[in-house]
């Protein structure tokens, strides 16, 4: 069961990059693999068990269910319901916490989930670097476009 710890700091604090990252319908605003994104029933976004459907820009679909969200922690966790990537029991979390060296954040986020064995390796990478490390670089990217 591939097991992937991805974390960077953002030199940005904590409150503006969880004003982001919370939405858990914004991610087509931020990450570059993201083309549209929308909860399904009209639920609001930060429900507990509300269901995101989005559109990659390689025309894949796939959906996610949001399973915790504390703005106290400024964490959430989510699970990946569908999607044509053979990853299965996919569970993800992000968890931001405030390094007060300079008033940056610390972005943890980490995912568990199984696959064929002939597809781990590649399927790790793909996680890890377009997906997370991707995320991380597009963030740093909208903060300082917001600023």
């Amino acid at each position: 069961m591939p097991h992937i710890v991805k974390s960077t700091i953002l030199d940005a604090p904590t409150d503006a990059v969880w004003a982001v990252l919370r939405d858990f319908n914004g991610h087509d605003r931020w990450h570059p693999a993201v083309a549209t994104s929308g909860i399904e029933r009209a639920q609001p976004s930060d429900k507990i068990g509300c269901v995101r459907r989005f559109k990659l820009k390689d025309g894949a679909e796939l959906r996610e269910q949001l399973l915790a969200l504390s703005d106290l922690e400024q964490s959430f966790s989510y699970c990946l319901l569908d999607t044509p990537i053979p990853m299965f029991n996919y569970v993800a979390h992000v968890h931001l916490l405030p390094v007060t060296d300079g008033d940056r954040t610390f972005w943890h986020w980490e995912s568990r989930f199984t696959t064929r064995t002939e597809d781990s390796k590649r399927i790790t990478q793909m996680v890890s670097e377009d997906i997370y490390q991707a995320g991380f670089d597009a963030i740093r990217r909208h903060l300082k476009e917001a600023a």
